[in-house]
């Protein structure tokens, strides 16, 4: 099953700028959703929503807590991440990706996506702002967007715990086994 998005692609920056949003091998600009509540606030509005905090991942410098996943359609997961702006302000940054039940999680294309958090938050009634990383200036328009699509892997996702009791019980036989013939 493939996830379809948009991600902004010409957008206005301090004004009257016009700005394109690169794309490349690693895929499209990382923007951040910037909010003036408390990442605690954020946190609860997020759980409520069906996320989860994510047990094992790569924390980020000025990352706040845990990064916290929400299961899409499978085989998709989004996974979110809350960064302290240091001046009362929250950024939100989230991506979509093969979600970490699967073993494809590893090597799987993943997409940073701005539409599904601001969905979130408009149903909650936070204001919210877009801020470009690289030229360090908040979002005043999207003129046009990219559609992304990220394809289901080609090899049929395979869920990595059951694998791992299936190697275990394997490999206690073969150990019972051998230890039998020694003694």
């Amino acid at each position: 099953m493939q996830y379809l998005t948009r991600y902004p692609k010409t957008i206005s920056v301090g004004g009257k700028q016009k700005h394109s949003i690169n794309i490349d091998a690693k895929g499209v600009e990382q923007l951040t959703v910037i909010v003036r509540k408390s990442a605690e606030e954020i946190y609860n509005i997020l759980i409520k929503e069906g996320f989860t905090k994510v047990k094992f991942e790569h924390k980020q410098e000025s990352q706040i807590g845990d990064g916290l996943s929400l299961k899409l359609k499978k085989p998709w997961e989004m996974h979110l991440r809350l960064f302290d702006r240091k001046n009362g302000e929250v950024g939100i940054e989230a991506e979509v990706e093969v979600s970490r039940d699967y073993l494809q999680h590893l090597f799987c294309q993943r997409s940073p996506v701005i539409y599904e958090i601001e969905a979130l938050l408009k149903k909650h009634q936070i204001e919210y702002k877009i801020w470009h990383n690289k030229i360090k200036n908040q979002i005043d328009a999207v003129f046009d967007n990219y559609k992304i699509t990220l394809a289901t892997p080609n090899i049929p996702v395979f869920a990595w715990k059951p694998m791992i009791f299936f190697i275990g019980t394997v490999g206690i036989f073969y150990l019972w086994k051998y230890l039998a013939t020694i003694f």
